[in-house]
């Protein structure tokens, strides 16, 4: 096949101990997966219908940094542990949907929360907010059979040596279980397919120069610095 131009690279995310790389398909994000960050968000946080939003797979960094955006002075950290898929299908049953689960990584689902905001109140779609350019910073992939199914255990996120979100994986309103099935219900899911799994509360602004440090217990840490 000839191109008019060079394809993009893959967008892939490490994995660690490992020489292989982890091919990324899709980013699907869940919102107000934790009630207490629902409260903040100034929503019900009664267990309703998940949503789901995408992010773009080469919005995915690595290098442990994030470049401020453009447009936006109002950019919000939200600390998330990430699924990674290693098959798919369709009405997957919440039962088996751990089999289709590869592994898991930290995440920062970066928001440019005022233009968030403004398609908010104009009822319009959320990309503009969430998947621009840098704005899923991640660490390498952990696969589960080091580190196992995580279902509970400490998630916080520390911006310059003070903890500014702090909650444990067990107060998801919707399990990842249940998030595969429901999204399989939707959509066709793929290996190589991320689900970010959720924010606690605690979600604020970053600064220039700030050092995010993201931590799921059982997963190696995430370092990001804002530059």
């Amino acid at each position: 096949m000839t191109y008019l131009f060079d394809p993009p690279p893959q967008a892939a995310l490490p994995i660690y101990g490992s020489d292989s790389t982890f091919p990324v398909h899709r980013i699907y994000c869940v919102g107000r997966n934790y009630a207490a960050h629902a409260r903040e968000m100034g929503h019900d946080p009664d267990r309703e219908p998940p949503f789901f939003f995408q992010k773009n797979p080469d919005n995915l960094i690595t290098d442990g940094t994030f470049p401020y955006p453009m447009a936006s002075e109002d950019v919000h950290w939200e600390l998330e542990m990430v699924a990674a898929l290693k098959s798919g299908g369709t009405n997957i049953p919440a039962e088996e949907a751990l089999d289709h689960v590869y592994g898991y990584t930290v995440g920062l689902d970066m928001t440019r929360r005022d233009l968030q905001g403004t398609a908010k109140q104009m009822g319009r779609p959320w990309e503009v907010g969430k998947a621009f350019e840098n704005s899923a910073p991640c660490t390498p992939i952990s696969s589960a059979a080091q580190v196992g199914h995580l279902d509970s255990g400490a998630i916080w996120l520390e911006v310059n040596g003070e903890r500014r979100q702090d909650s444990d994986l067990d107060k998801m309103i919707w399990s990842i279980p249940e998030q595969i099935a429901y999204l399989s219900g939707l959509f066709e899911l793929r290996a190589g397919d991320l689900i970010f799994t959720g924010t606690p509360e605690g979600v604020s602004a970053c600064r220039r120069g700030d050092v995010m440090v993201g931590h799921v217990d059982g997963l190696p840490e995430l370092v990001v610095k804002v530059i």
